[in-house]
């Protein structure tokens, strides 16, 4: 059945204005006044604002790591992730060194098939470049339309890469149209000070952050730019943190080079003081690169404001405290390394940056959408409000005010990184390609209503298929 939204205020990232959205056969059909209510389902959108379905770029759901394996999975992450305003996410697929990148991929649909409730699509994690290597890329690209490839700079002796490795990546992404992520952190030297931390018997959380100083990942950060200029390529820098990274993007930006820049929530609004806290409670706050001093924040949010980062990621990798982080109760380094982040990105977003006036509405809908899927290969199926386009869309009521707790969120960990923060704005009712997946602020969705995306090339828009006629 046809749906109309009415008496809502549609915002994008260049535009607000008041209309009625009119959607048929999963896509956006009409876009305006007075519109044909017949065979209807009206939905009354007034007080609140219509936008975009948020598109998280950086989630890790199902995901082996440190000895476990992350609590949410394409199941219970996509769910949360509906319930805070995103209709659509990319999950990283981990490859081992030695094995087809095509049961890497595999394995990774096996992982999901039948279980999203939201869209999804994937990165490609590239550990290693060879001749078996290059040879599947292109197939990569054009059987399973991954176009995009991720590099870690640390985790030594477990996902690094070296710098050749980057470097030829960065030039085979080029040759193919691919964008190159990048965890940015110098592994050789956190690996050093990791071991010179644990010969003096430090192993409290808070060595975490103190054996990946904020130094660290804006060398990393300026390496990768400088092989990214070099090779005349494209680069996407994961997570930053701090202003040492910012300052890294701005130089090389300011020198033409095609490097992007996600920051996630918890750098906005949490810092370094989280993981000293008693009882081991500060081991909830550890994850990589992590927290850091509370003034790096302020130099986030204007990076925000001034479009030297470019998007709002998750980092979605939650863990257990219980069982799972407590593993590290002795060593710091036996953490599992994530937090569960998903569901309040969005909304913290909004609250923190538009409510407190530090980026505009249309902002916070680039931010939380539209660049991702412009810089990702899913413009304009997504991040925008346009006839033709999928019928993702949130009812935001930017009035209500909710308490961020673990006892009502709708991840499957046994924390919320964010507890207590009192937050303004929330999702009301989450559409995924005209059909409802939370209604009044209640999960109507299902399991396998997702589907895989195969996304463009980058900076190459998304082919959309002809809109129906509204009476077919």
């Amino acid at each position: 059945m046809k749906k109309l939204i009415k008496n809502g205020v549609i915002v994008t990232a260049t535009d607000t204005y008041e209309a009625d959205v009119l959607i048929d056969h999963q896509v956006i059909m009409a876009i305006g006044h007075n519109l044909d209510e017949a065979d209807c389902e009206i939905v009354d959108a007034k007080g609140c604002y219509i936008f975009p379905g948020g598109i998280d770029p950086h989630t890790h759901l199902d995901m082996p790591f440190g000895g476990t394996v992350t609590k949410d999975d394409f199941e219970t992450g996509t769910v949360a992730a509906a319930f805070g305003g995103t209709t659509t996410i990319i999950d990283f697929c981990l490859t081992n060194k030695g094995e087809p990148l095509q049961k890497a991929i595999d394995r990774w649909h096996e992982k999901s098939s039948g279980k999203a409730s939201i869209d999804y699509s994937f990165h490609l994690m590239v550990s290693e470049i060879n001749n078996d290597v290059l040879a599947e890329l292109p197939n990569v690209i054009e059987k399973e339309g991954i176009t995009s490839f991720k590099v870690f700079m640390a985790y030594k002796n477990v996902f690094q890469s070296d710098d050749a490795t980057l470097y030829r990546t960065l030039l085979e992404a080029k040759k193919l149209g691919a964008l190159v992520m990048v965890h940015a952190e110098n592994g050789d030297v956190i690996e050093y000070l990791v071991e010179q931390a644990l010969a003096e018997g430090n192993t409290d959380p808070i060595y975490h952050a103190l054996t990946r100083p904020p130094e660290i990942e804006g060398e990393a950060t300026g390496r990768a730019a400088q092989l990214t200029q070099l090779a005349d390529s494209q680069l996407y820098v994961v997570h930053v943190s701090c202003a040492q990274a910012v300052e890294k993007i701005i130089e090389a930006r300011k020198k033409g080079a095609n490097v992007y820049g996600e920051t996630c929530p918890q750098y906005l609004v949490l810092d370094q003081t989280d993981l000293e806290k008693p009882n081991f409670e500060g081991a909830k706050y550890v994850w990589s690169p992590p927290l850091r001093e509370k003034w790096h924040q302020d130099v986030l949010w204007q990076a925000l404001k001034n479009g030297d980062l470019q998007t709002l990621g998750s980092d979605q990798c939650s863990f257990d405290f219980k069982g799972q982080k407590e593993l590290g109760k002795d060593d710091f380094t036996k953490i599992p390394n994530g937090g569960p982040i998903i569901e309040d990105r969005f909304s913290i977003l909004f609250s923190e940056g538009v409510v407190k006036n530090r980026i505009s509405l249309n902002q916070f809908v680039d931010l939380t959408s539209t660049k991702a899927a412009k810089l990702f290969g899913l413009y304009p199926k997504k991040g925008t409000i346009a006839v033709g386009g999928d019928a993702d869309l949130v009812i935001f009521d930017p009035n209500q005010e909710r308490t961020i707790s673990a006892d009502t969120h709708h991840m499957a960990v046994d924390y919320n990184a964010f507890e207590g923060m009192t937050i303004k704005g929330e999702p009301v009712s989450v559409l995924s390609r005209g059909e409802f997946v939370v209604k009044e602020k209640q999960f109507v969705g299902k399991a396998g209503h997702g589907e895989y995306i195969k996304r463009a090339k980058h900076n190459e828009p998304y082919q959309l298929k002809k809109a129906l006629p509204t009476n077919s």
